[in-house]
């Protein structure tokens, strides 16, 4: 919870929907071996087709005119993508009683270290409210500077005036105070979810290069008549070698 704090709130009453949210997307590595391929196929009904078959015969001499006993084919397993995927996430708020954040910082050309000093000098003065300060860093977005200073107090005097006026070389920027919070994950519950587009292709062995293969795999599985349909992505991992998936939002494309 927030630090309890009396406040007055005026203007207009907005919609439910306008109010800012917290919103998680969930972004999963998924580790890949070598001899293993992911398939995300346009559509859902492909994918769990694929499942169902289990096992499929993949024709490697596709576009040579050879004879039933010349041609070479491998089998492969088609494996379900499962992921687990938040479902409850509470985090513990610690407010910092002798840091305060800073933001809207100008985009000036000078370096982070020299914006850093002239943010420290500005608030080093007691006559802009501040104190010593005893450690400043940027944020990892680049666009926001914690400020801890030496004393207690210097950072709830600066919290409670909101944002004011501060002097970077020549100009003047209305750079916006808010409380520094850390948070910790205090519990975090994870629920399974299959990947509705994707299929994990297992046992591929190491018999054709990198990108022949994921070809010939890609026109196998967009043959209807092999159960397969419009692939919209494959990625290919050779025996050997290994990978990290990155999953989106809709757990369907990697």
């Amino acid at each position: 919870a927030l630090p309890e704090k009396k406040m007055v709130f005026k203007g207009l009453v907005t919609n439910e929907d306008d109010v800012d949210k917290l919103v998680l997307t969930p972004l999963i590595r998924y580790p890949l071996l070598g001899g293993s391929a992911l398939v995300t196929f346009e559509k859902e009904e492909v994918a769990q087709r694929i499942v169902e078959l289990k096992e499929h015969t993949v024709e490697l001499s596709y576009g040579l005119e050879l004879e039933e006993l010349e041609r070479c084919r491998m089998r492969v397993q088609a494996v379900p993508v499962d992921l687990l995927l938040p479902s409850f996430l509470e985090i513990g708020l610690t407010w910092s009683s002798r840091s305060i954040l800073l933001s809207g910082l100008p985009d000036l050309s000078i370096p982070k270290d020299i914006l850093l000093d002239k943010l420290e000098l500005f608030f080093s003065k007691t006559k802009n409210g501040g104190g010593e300060v005893e450690s400043s860093e940027f944020l990892d977005d680049a666009s926001q500077v914690v400020l801890t200073f030496v004393q207690d107090g210097v950072a709830e005097r600066l919290i409670a005036r909101g944002c004011m006026p501060v002097l970077i070389g020549k100009g003047k920027y209305e750079l916006k105070i808010s409380p520094c919070m850390s948070g910790d994950v205090t519990n975090l519950q994870l629920q399974p979810s299959r990947c509705p587009r994707t299929v994990l292709l297992t046992g591929i062995p190491d018999v054709l290069g990198e990108e022949p293969m994921r070809d010939t795999l890609e026109i196998h599985f967009q043959k209807e008549s092999y159960g397969g349909g419009e692939v919209d992505k494959l990625v290919y991992v050779p025996a050997g070698c290994q990978a990290v998936a990155v999953f989106t939002q809709d757990m369907g494309e990697p």
